[in-house]
């Protein structure tokens, strides 16, 4: 029987399963385990998989795949985690690293135990209130976050013909000036409101500095309570050097039997 040894870790709540896959053997096209590791209450339960895989060109390479087995290009909490995981496993060699994501090449710094910065990559494509911050995000001011129907109203500009095929995260956020932003996510992929988004919090705060009238560096206080902050410069036209820093805890490790694993109790 398969066993799959991984360690669950959160940024800032956003939780993920870590996977050390620089033999390249995790079963990536069994993609109904996949989405069943990811289940809570019927696998291990996460809002994303993590796996590290070797790189040509950079210290490891990081794949990032939803709770649906869907692979997105970036993950900001994600790759906080992964920088502090790939240290431990020896996948990077120093508290420096560079990793290799399809949204491009990431550079981070493990700043302590449990304190990670990575370089984002510059935002683009901005349009009315959205925006690419290594995935298109979606920002949605709000006045009342407790108030607000994150899932439902989520949902719906998610699959609005606006963002289709592909579909957008969702960000409902409170800008309070000179620098502070409260959030809440709805995630394409989870298709739920999520624990924290890192991405979400670089465009949330980009949105801020260049539509609100913030200033970097932009405190973003998450869902379940926590702080990220986005760094960065902005000229009035473009965004340059753009970090995310934030906390991030390993919480466990442990394998799971994978042939068994289908997510459905039979």
């Amino acid at each position: 029987m398969k066993k799959i040894s991984f360690v669950k870790m959160h940024g800032a709540g956003n939780d993920f399963i870590l996977v050390d896959d620089r033999d390249g053997e995790f079963p990536l096209g069994d993609y109904m385990r996949v989405a069943a590791m990811a289940t809570r209450r019927l696998g291990v339960g996460c809002e994303g998989i993590i796996l590290v895989q070797k790189s040509e060109r950079a210290d490891f390479r990081m794949r990032f795949f939803n709770p649906d087995a869907s692979e997105a290009e970036l993950c900001g909490n994600g790759a906080r985690c992964v920088a502090a995981f790939a240290r431990e496993i020896g996948a990077a060699k120093a508290d420096k690293m560079r990793f290799e994501t399809a949204a491009g090449d990431v550079e981070a710094e493990i700043l302590d135990a449990n304190l990670v910065r990575i370089a984002m990559p510059a935002p683009k494509d901005f349009a009315e209130n959205y925006v690419v911050a290594g995935v298109p995000h979606c920002i949605v001011p709000v006045e009342n976050l407790a108030k607000t129907d994150v899932d439902g109203e989520g949902r719906r500009i998610r699959l609005s013909e606006r963002f289709r095929p592909e579909g957008t995260n969702v960000d409902f956020v409170v800008y309070r000036h000179p620098n502070k932003v409260a959030m809440r996510t709805y995630e394409r992929g989870v298709e739920a409101e999520s624990g924290a988004c890192g991405t979400g919090a670089v465009a949330s705060a980009v949105i801020g500095v260049k539509d609100y009238g913030l200033e970097f560096p932009v405190h973003v206080k998450t869902s379940k309570g926590f702080e990220l902050v986005v760094d960065g410069s902005f000229d009035g036209e473009e965004f340059g050097d753009i970090s995310l820093t934030g906390p991030v805890k390993r919480v466990f490790e442990g394998s799971v039997d994978w042939d068994t694993l289908d997510g459905t109790g039979e």
